[in-house]
Order: structure tokens, then sequence, then C-alpha cells
């Protein structure tokens, strides 16, 4: 595949380099303390600490003509480990290739589907970027960096590379040149492929496991992987069914399409049959990357991690010492009283659509290990069956996990959401929240929202008791069917229509967690409130704070009737 940066403006451009180190926002604002300036500059970036999205976004908000993105040793080649062929690290000629777009789904058709004859933005108008960016190897990137003068930089910002770093800019110049089909061949047709048996008792309900089928390369890891994992869950479950046990609910076997170029099979999709999914989904379960190490990780909603943990306990690890959640404990080196941590879910990923957008609840997993050959040629078979997973014995356990996790929930006859659980991990984030605005010596504080969640527990705990109680005796289809309503509308309690105030936020409606918009990667929980607290505006953060608690009563409201419910039979 062509070592591209996905969405880069075109152009033919030459200036001067400079050095960027990772190109965040904080580098710019070094940069300007050294009284260096990058407009009308090529500004070279290593790869890391942010999406490569935002590394374009500052690029061409600082001025800069063009933006080369290259992939440190430092952060994963030689440095870190020996590189391909003779060990898992990136070489030399490593290409990180990946999308630059900042927005979830198709850009000409923002916060709607994709489809035939859907109006679409002129290009002018999408938020896309308008300098040439272009991927490079180490390699390629020694010959720009090593002979770079000007300022001296500070020592974090020194590489893995054999010679000392400088900012510039020149005495070298570079020349960048990108040229596309945009004029003549703009839009491409994409597949989204599904694979459905249909729900025993409650058909309207659906569990959707899916992961995405394209690659920036021959993708073995990312995501053949997790696209095999799909498959083997679905192999389980389709022989399942062929013995006489139909799951209760709807299940879908999913693979997208365009993942890598902006999320845009799951999102359109989710665009497209938003109503149904309100309606009926009860989780998504995503699988990108399930294979590349022996080292389990997973995340998700944390109505759904109990759920994830429990299945893990019933999986045996490849290793043959035990279950997936014994060898998963005993790597994070946890106490006896606490649990292995899990991710949130921020973005990044196929998920965003059903939980960022509309609050459906999710959960990811996977097996990792050490990895350079990311969005690269070299992630390809040799490189999985040498280094990644010998024996593809850690493909067969993602997807065993992933049979287990659908069952398990499309079979529930109360679906298996831990709102204690979801309850206590929203309350630790509060301290830190009350300490930036002591810091901004500002009067509101996270009582509001912590009396809420309180308020919430006590009502996930009522609820609890009330489900065992009914789950006794011999409830109604009925009765589970209404319960389980009720429960569906808890996190969908916890979003709203308008979405996160700013510029090109109102998509994101979920205000429990979200990618930071001003890093791609990293996670940022309650963003309503602290993407407020960022913009340093005291009078829209207590307004948030007040929103926040208000939809946490909501949902609330939502567990009060799923015991009433239950307790109603």
């Amino acid at each position: 595949y062509p070592t591209v940066n996905g969405y880069s403006g075109v152009g033919d451009v030459t200036g001067d380099v400079v050095y960027v180190n990772y190109g965040l926002i904080e580098d710019y604002a070094q940069l300007d303390s050294l009284g260096i300036s990058v407009r009308g500059k090529i500004v070279v970036a290593r790869y890391g600490r942010s999406f490569r999205g935002i590394k374009a976004r500052e690029a061409e908000k600082h001025g800069a003509i063009a933006l080369i993105i290259y992939s440190d040793p430092q952060d994963d080649g030689y440095v870190r480990g020996d590189v391909y062929p003779q060990g898992p690290m990136r070489s030399p000629n490593g290409v990180q290739r990946g999308s630059i777009l900042n927005v979830d789904g198709d850009p000409s058709t923002p916060g709607y589907p994709s489809t035939a004859g859907a109006k679409r933005v002129p290009l002018s108008e999408m938020d896309v970027p308008h300098i040439p960016v272009i991927a490079i190897g180490y390699g390629n990137a020694a010959e720009l960096l090593r002979d770079l003068r000007g300022a001296a930089i500070p020592q974090s910002w020194q590489g893995g590379l054999p010679f000392r770093y400088h900012v510039g800019p020149g005495p070298v110049r570079a020349r960048v040149e990108v040229r596309d089909d945009r004029a003549t061949k703009g839009y491409k047709k994409i597949y989204d492929t599904f694979g459905i048996i249909r729900g025993s008792e409650f058909p309207d309900e659906m569990v959707i496991i899916g992961g995405h089928r394209d690659a920036w390369g021959p993708g073995t890891a990312d995501n053949v992987s997790g696209t095999v994992s799909v498959l083997e869950a679905a192999r389980a479950v389709a022989d399942e069914v062929r013995k006489g046990h139909r799951p209760l609910r709807t299940v879908v076997f999913a693979t997208w399409d365009a993942e890598e170029w902006g999320l845009i099979g799951s999102t359109e999709y989710v665009e497209d049959d938003s109503l149904r999914l309100l309606r009926g989904a009860a989780a998504y379960l995503n699988q990108d990357v399930a294979a590349q190490g022996v080292r389990f990780g997973g995340g998700g909603s944390p109505s759904l991690r109990s759920t994830l943990r429990d299945v893990a306990r019933e999986v045996p690890d490849p290793n043959g010492k035990g279950s997936v959640y014994a060898q998963w404990r005993l790597a994070a080196a946890v106490a006896d009283s606490v649990e292995p941590s899990m991710d949130d879910p921020g973005g990044g990923s196929d998920f965003a659509g059903f939980y960022n957008h509309l609050g459906i609840p999710i959960a990811e997993w996977g097996f990792g290990g050490p990895s350079g050959v990311y969005h690269s040629q070299y992630d390809d078979f040799h490189w999985m069956s040498k280094f990644g997973d010998p024996g593809f014995k850690y493909h067969a356990a993602a997807g065993e996990i992933g049979a287990a996790m659908v069952l398990r929930i499309a079979d529930a006859d109360v679906l298996p959401y831990d709102y204690v659980e979801f309850a206590q991990t929203m309350k630790k984030y509060l301290p830190a929240m009350n300490r930036a605005l002591v810091q901004r010596h500002w009067s509101d504080t996270m009582e509001p929202v912590a009396a809420a969640l309180d308020r919430f527990e006590a009502a996930a705990t009522a609820f609890n008791a009330a489900r065992d109680a009914m789950l006794e005796g011999a409830p109604s289809k009925e009765t589970l069917a209404r319960t389980n309503a009720a429960l569906r509308g808890v996190e969908h309690a916890l979003t709203r229509p308008q979405g996160l105030d700013g510029k090109g936020r109102a998509w994101f409606r979920n205000l429990m967690y979200v990618a930071d918009e001003d890093n791609g990667y990293a996670n940022m929980v309650f963003p309503s409130v602290n993407e407020a607290i960022r913009a340093n505006d005291e009078r829209r953060t207590a307004r948030e704070i007040a929103d926040l608690a208000t939809h946490f009563d909501a949902a609330t409201a939502a567990l009060q009737a799923a015991r009433g419910e239950a307790s109603a039979r």
C-alpha cells in the first residue's frame, strides 16, 4: 500500500525544515518560547503521544506548509528491541501509514449517513487537512534531521537516532509533493458485512460483535486478528444453533470497511440505523487488534467490565497455566482486593458510533505484546507467526472470549449490566476534577455530581436485589422484556441529543467518556465538564456540572423503573 496519510492536502511545496518533536500543542508552545516560527516551513514530527490527525491540525494551525511524520527508533524501533526480521520492532524502512482525519465518519456527510444520493458538503467546507502530509521511516528521517542546526533542543526532544537533534530551521530544505485522485474519483464505495442469527425470544434486542476488515497493508494484527476473532465467534455460536440452542436475543456479526479512513463503515451504519439501535441494541463488542502477543487487556463501559472479567475466568489461557483472568492478574501484579485496570471507551475504534454517539454499552479485549509493525507492510503473516502469536493460539482465545461474551449477553434473562461498578468507577474521577476547580479559585465543586452518583449507586443496589428476587421465581417473558427495556435506557440517559459544546463536538453525545479533542488517543472523562474547565469558562462549567447531575438522576430514574418492573411480577 502506498506510504500515505489519508486525507492529506495536495500540493508541491519546498521549504526549510523544522523539527517539532511530537507536534503536540505544548511542543509548539515550546517553540514559541524559543522564538522559532514554523510559518512557511516544512515541519518534521515523530509519531506518538497523540493521534496523527492532531499533529496535522497543529502544523497547519501554526502556518507550516507541509508535515512529515516519522516513527522514531526511541518509540518503537531498535531502542526498544531487535528490529524486524530479527525481532518484532520497527526497522528503518518501516513506515506508519494512517488517516489524519479528526472527525468520525465520512467528512462529506457530517452527522448523517453517507448513502447514495446523500447531500454532501463541498471539499472547501469539510473538516479535513489542507497542507500536504506524508509518512516516512526513521531511515529517511535521519537524512532530514542529521544536518539540522539552529536552536538547542530540550533534552526531552532527543530521540533515538545516533546524532544530536536540533530544531532548525535549516539549513536542510525539503520538497513535499502530494497528488491524489480527488478531482476525478474522490468517492469510493465501501462494504460492511453482516451475519445475523435471529433471537428466539427477543428478536428485536441485539448483541453486535464487530471488527474492521480494512488495513494499511497486510494488516495481520490490525485487523485480520480482530476479523478472525469475530468469524470464530460466529462459527462457535452457529454450531450451538445447529445443536438446537438459539440465543434469546438477535446476534449480529459485523465486519466494517474503511475504519482506517475515519471509522467510516461503522459510523455510517450507526447513523443510518440509529433508531433501531436505540430501541434494541443491548451491547456492542469490538475486536480491533485482537491478538499480537500474550498479554491480555480489556475495557469498555464500566457496566460490562464485570461480565468481561467473568468470561476471562472461564477461558483457559493458551500458555496452559490457568485462565486468561488468572494470567491477566499475574501480569498486572495487583493486590488480591484489586481488579486489573481496564481501558476507558474514549474513541479511536469502531465502538465510537455505538458508545460515544448513541450511548450503547460496549466492551473490547485483546492480547498484546512488543510490536513495531503498526500500519506498515511488515504487519504480515511472517511477523505474526514468528513474533506476534506463533501457533495462533491467542487468536483462538480471543474468539473464545468473543463467543462467550455474545452468548452471556444474548442469553441473559436480565441484561448483565453492573451499575454498582459503574457508579463506583465514575466516582473515582471526581477528586481530580475538584482539584482543578480549586486551582482556578472557582466556587463550584463536583458535589452535585457526587450526590447524584450516590443516588444512582443506591438505585443500582436496590435493582440488583429486585432482579435476584425475580429470577428466583419464573418471571414472564413480558416482565423480562419490560425490565430489560428500562435497563437499556440507563446509559441512553447519560447522553444528550445536542452533544457536547464546541465546534465539531455535537456528534459526541455521551457525557461519560470521549477522546480528548487535543490529543485524539487520550480519553477524557465527563467531557462536558472537563472541556469547560479546559476552556477556563467558569459559568459554562457550573452549567455543565448541574446538567451532568441531572443526567445521572435521569439514569437513576431508569434504574428505578427497571426495579419497578422486576418487582411487579
